[in-house]
């Protein structure tokens, strides 16, 4: 989806894929406002060294991506991945185990879409599927151009919309208002469907003709209409023809949609005098079917299984517990990560998860970010300390809180999450985001052991710090501040809001 709540690229957020960011960013500082028991610079140098000459990631992501390919959850190639995942960690030494859950999951089958003046003359235009669109659609009917895909652009147009096919700008269009709302693609879906719309045709904002795919459903279940993007070339001349003559879309797709299985990937490394609280280190090991999914987001869960390789192989030791976490089911709306939630919700176990760090598309970070500002001495701190080891290292810092990424279940539940900030993806790589671009050639390798060995410093330091000074949120705080982060409204389009 998907630093922690920094970079907006293609209509997305990098890292833990987050919107309606709040930010705040420091210079590095050269004093330590903490305790001399968080100056961890000894271990952080061992971790440097081990990396920078040791790294397996780029070599294993590499590997994955030739022998595997995509990583598609519920496929045989999505349960190789979890295999070869479970193997590199056991090789480490770690008490490896799966986390199987079952759910509902889709894939695409065929897809016609054909476009033109009037309904008996239509031609054919590139498009590929959303995920969870219907089993199967057939339809022909009147495009309306709906501009971003607002709930205002909807109450503009009068319902006028009802019944047909809405066209809808998949980021914020060129031109929009300062401020304009920045919705996901499963968010405009459900505002198209409540406002009665029979399809949904989202414009990618990417030039060259490049398609994305992902999830149109905010729940991870079917939607009731057909959602499919085209290209930018084709939806802007597409808007603009609009303007002056009515034009018609035909939609014919089919899909599969079953019960599937997948499995978690875990490796623990239990703590020495804290063992019952846990620091959950995660990202998804899944991708979608169009490429391999080398930077969405192999970049992120190969550097999560080569920071357990550095812990094992420099016999670090931890006062809290540390898991690493391969989730499955990011794309398909976050199944890995919510059966994660579910299952320690029902050994009474949650409340032991004090931090949740997410690396979704992470590259090269140049700080540390998390959802609370009270963390910032500490990350600060520690992050002085690394910039001291490497000056690219720019200590920045940034709080505050989206969605759509495997943090969300945690952040949900009150739960402190975290990551990097001031990443920038490798190669121009953002572009390929989703599509049949993302390819092993976009990874850098040096940025890939930049990505490990800052963010196992930070693991290491959030695991032995002698106290972490945020703890889960009440549902009250929790309230307060999803709504200072602007989160409501997108929570209850997802139908995830309780509170």
């Amino acid at each position: 989806m998907k630093s922690l709540f920094s970079l907006l690229i293609c209509g997305i957020s990098i890292s833990a894929v987050a919107q309606s960011t709040v930010q705040t960013q420091i210079q590095p500082q050269k004093q330590s406002p903490v305790s001399a028991k968080d100056d961890f610079s000894p271990v952080f140098k061992k971790i440097n060294a081990e990396v920078q000459a040791n790294s397996k990631a780029y070599d294993n992501l590499k590997f994955a991506t030739e022998s595997i390919g995509h990583r598609l959850t519920g496929s045989e190639n999505g349960a190789k991945a979890e295999a070869y995942a479970f193997k590199l960690l056991k090789s480490y030494g770690y008490e490896v185990r799966y986390l199987p859950f079952e759910v509902e999951s889709w894939s695409r089958l065929t897809n016609e879409t054909k476009i033109g003046d009037s309904e008996g003359q239509l031609k054919k235009v590139n498009s590929v599927t959303l995920a969870h669109s219907p089993v199967k659609a057939k339809l022909t009917g009147e495009l309306v151009d709906l501009g971003n895909g607002l709930e205002a652009d909807y109450i503009s147009d009068a319902g006028n919309v009802k019944g047909k096919i809405a066209l809808v700008y998949l980021g914020v269009l060129p031109g929009s208002p300062d401020k304009t709302p920045y919705l996901h693609r499963s968010e405009k879906a459900a505002i198209a469907i409540q406002h009665g719309a029979s399809g949904i045709i989202l414009i990618n904002g990417v030039k060259g003709g490049v398609l994305l795919t992902g999830t149109a459903s905010v729940t991870g279940k079917l939607i009731s209409i057909p959602a499919l993007c085209i290209g930018l070339e084709d939806g802007m001349a597409l808007k603009e023809t609009l303007k002056s003559k009515k034009q018609y879309a035909g939609i014919n797709m089919t899909n599969f949609s079953g019960p599937i299985k997948a499995r978690n990937v875990i490796a623990t490394l239990k703590g020495s005098t804290l063992p019952e609280e846990k620091i959950v280190v995660g990202g998804h090991l899944d991708s979608w079917d169009l490429a391999t999914g080398a930077i969405d987001n192999g970049i992120g869960s190969f550097a999560i299984i080569d920071m357990a390789r550095t812990f094992k192989k420099l016999n670090l030791k931890t006062a809290r517990t540390l898991e690493f976490v391969l989730f499955m089911g990011e794309e398909q709306g976050l199944l890995g990560s919510k059966a994660y939630v579910a299952a320690e919700q029902m050994r009474s176990t949650l409340d032991r998860v004090r931090f949740m760090l997410n690396y979704d598309m992470a590259n090269n970070p140049k700080g540390f970010s998390t959802s609370r500002k009270e963390m910032k001495d500490l990350f600060t701190a520690w992050g002085s300390q690394i910039n001291q080891l490497d000056t690219g290292f720019k200590n920045i810092f940034s709080a505050g809180a989206g969605l759509h990424s495997d943090h969300q279940p945690f952040l949900l539940e009150g739960i402190p999450t975290g990551g990097g900030a001031g990443e920038e993806l490798p190669n121009h790589s953002g572009p390929f985001y989703h599509s049949d671009g993302d390819v092993f050639s976009l990874v850098d390798d040096q940025e890939l052991r930049n990505t490990v060995r800052f963010s196992a410093m930070l693991a290491y330091a959030l695991a032995n710090t002698p106290v972490i000074p945020v703890s889960k949120q009440s549902d009250e705080e929790l309230k307060k501040f999803l709504q200072d982060q602007n989160l409501e409204l997108p929570l209850k389009l997802a139908g995830e809001w309780r509170l």
